[in-house]
């Protein structure tokens, strides 16, 4: 991560786009390098300006904010995904984690708390508004699969690796930790996905904690 947090806001609101610009502007860690009206002009920008972050609408006209998401994923798996949205509806904040959304965070916030998050985005944490926090954890808890003999599959290096994910790493920056490649990580964390049955680094984050795999709380 540069010393410079390059950001490109995504948001059909023109009124929000000035208001997050702004915001970004008052921090200097902080640059906005572009910004879009809706998820296809956004793509562009994104594969233009290869950002640290985007802060993500969930309700957009056009191609939305889940279907942005994927293809963000799809398309550079390494930039951090922050949605900033109205909704603190359960299947939305749910189904945005599960299809790989590095943070979820309400428009309600407090600007300087909004400014607090992106700073623990940029270091490779997720990051979740206080007020859905608790929604999250319930959701995925019940979800969230019995600890069987599939956790015995898991290789230490896999264990590393959970672990890791666990206190809200990415890929570069856990491969960093333990000097392999971004690409090794991401098959490891394939691996240990398949062997727990579960679909997303959040869910084997929330899985880990439960059944006290991992001590990061």
């Amino acid at each position: 991560m540069s010393a410079t947090t390059s950001i490109v806001v995504i948001d059909d609101h023109p009124l929000f786009r000035k208001g997050a610009a702004d915001l970004i502007g008052m921090d200097a860690s902080l640059r906005l390098v572009g910004e879009a009206c809706d998820g296809a002009e956004g793509l562009k920008v994104v594969a233009r300006e290869r950002p640290d972050l985007v802060l993500l609408d969930l309700n957009m006209k056009g191609m939305d904010g889940m279907a942005t998401l994927r293809a963000i994923q799809e398309s550079d798996p390494g930039c951090r995904v922050i949605m900033l949205t109205v909704s603190d509806n359960e299947q939305d904040v749910v189904e945005a984690l599960r299809a790989g959304a590095d943070g979820y965070l309400l428009k309600d916030m407090e600007p300087e708390d909004i400014l607090a998050q992106l700073h623990e985005a940029a270091q490779g944490h997720l990051v979740v508004s206080p007020s859905v926090a608790e929604l999250i954890a319930r959701a995925m808890r019940a979800d969230a699969p019995p600890l069987g003999r599939d956790a015995a599959q898991l290789t230490a290096r896999e264990m590393q690796i959970l672990e890791l994910l666990t206190g809200g790493l990415t890929n570069k920056l856990i491969a960093r930790r333990l000097g392999i490649t971004a690409a090794t990580v991401k098959v490891h964390v394939k691996h240990l996905l398949k062997k727990l049955h579960l679909r997303s680094r959040v869910e084997a984050a929330v899985w880990a904690i439960k059944h006290g795999v991992v001590k990061n709380a």
